[in-house]
């Protein structure tokens, strides 16, 4: 079993405030190049410093891959680092996304899950390669893999990077309208494990499972409370209340059914790469509410107090 160990005492310690609306220097949901993000974990780490983060947590796709990279320059920085990963799996035929904390580290049964996850992406690559042969892309999966520039899990943009540098279409945009866009030749669809297989893994773990950016989901509300209910029932824990930029209107009756449910609450920008709307720490301000913040959890408190 490997472990991430989440309290350092060689940093700063620091304590995070019991409301949600107060909190400053905080991110629990960031991406490095370890899955779909444009900045190595150092760099991010680095960014991270910049932007006067003092607790975050790097939750690239489906993987820990670059988490102790991150945690060796969080250390130099003072920053804290929680080990995470954003897991992907379904409910009821609708792709979700659950952000794993992991206070713990990990476990055998979420590092075999993990690993099916990749297996199950690695399949996906190799359709898409396939089926985008057909329309004049050549050796797709060695061109997906040199856009991409690492070893991590291909996605769709790998393969429309692709397709623009073969010179098949003009531009990314083109791409996934002609070939990558939902129902599309491209569109190799998931099968995701269930939502309670994925909480599952977590809680094995000892971990805490948040419900990643749950307004994104195009839920109604009422569908939006079947599934939180169907996440508890499961062994979840919390739910993003701010996720990036979101309409304040929303998030206070997102803050409602969240505070309804018993869940704690998180934040994150869902960073991804600079340049764009979203830096780390970037987020919408969240409302006063009766929601306890997910370092209030008693597994995150030594996290949120730097012991």
């Amino acid at each position: 079993m490997s472990v991430f160990p989440t309290d350092d005492r060689e940093t700063r310690s620091l304590t995070l405030p019991e409301t949600l609306e107060s909190v400053r220097g905080v991110d629990l949901h960031l991406h490095s190049t370890s899955s779909d993000g444009k900045l190595s974990p150092t760099e991010l780490a680095d960014l991270c410093h910049a932007r006067g983060m003092t607790h975050v947590a790097l939750t690239d796709h489906d993987t820990l891959d670059g988490v102790e990279e991150a945690r060796q320059r969080c250390r130099h920085h003072g920053i804290h680092l929680m080990a995470a990963a954003e897991l992907s799996c379904q409910w009821r035929g609708i792709a979700l996304h659950i952000v794993a904390l992991l206070p713990h580290g990990t476990s055998r049964a979420l590092d075999a899950g993990l690993a099916s996850l990749a297996h199950a992406r690695e399949l996906r690559s190799r359709e898409i390669a396939h089926r985008l042969e057909k329309v004049g892309l050549d050796d797709g999966l060695a061109r997906a893999r040199r856009e991409a520039g690492s070893e991590r899990p291909l996605g769709r943009p790998d393969f429309a990077a692709a397709l623009v540098s073969a010179g098949v279409v003009p531009d990314i945009k083109t791409a996934f309208k002609r070939y990558l866009g939902a129902g599309k030749r491209g569109d190799v669809r998931m099968h995701w494990p269930e939502l309670a297989t994925v909480v599952g893994w977590i809680r094995d773990a000892q971990g805490i499972a948040v419900v990643a950016h749950p307004l994104r989901y195009g839920m109604t509300r009422r569908k939006r409370d079947l599934m939180f209910s169907a996440f508890i029932e499961a062994g979840g824990e919390a739910a993003e209340l701010v996720s990036g930029y979101q309409n304040p209107d929303t998030t206070h009756d997102l803050a409602r059914q969240l505070d309804f449910h018993g869940l704690y609450g998180s934040i994150g920008s869902d960073f991804h790469y600079p340049g764009g709307a979203l830096s780390p720490g970037t987020i919408s301000p969240p409302p006063r509410s009766h929601v306890e913040p997910v370092w209030c959890h008693p597994s995150l408190r030594g996290f949120a107090c730097g012991e």
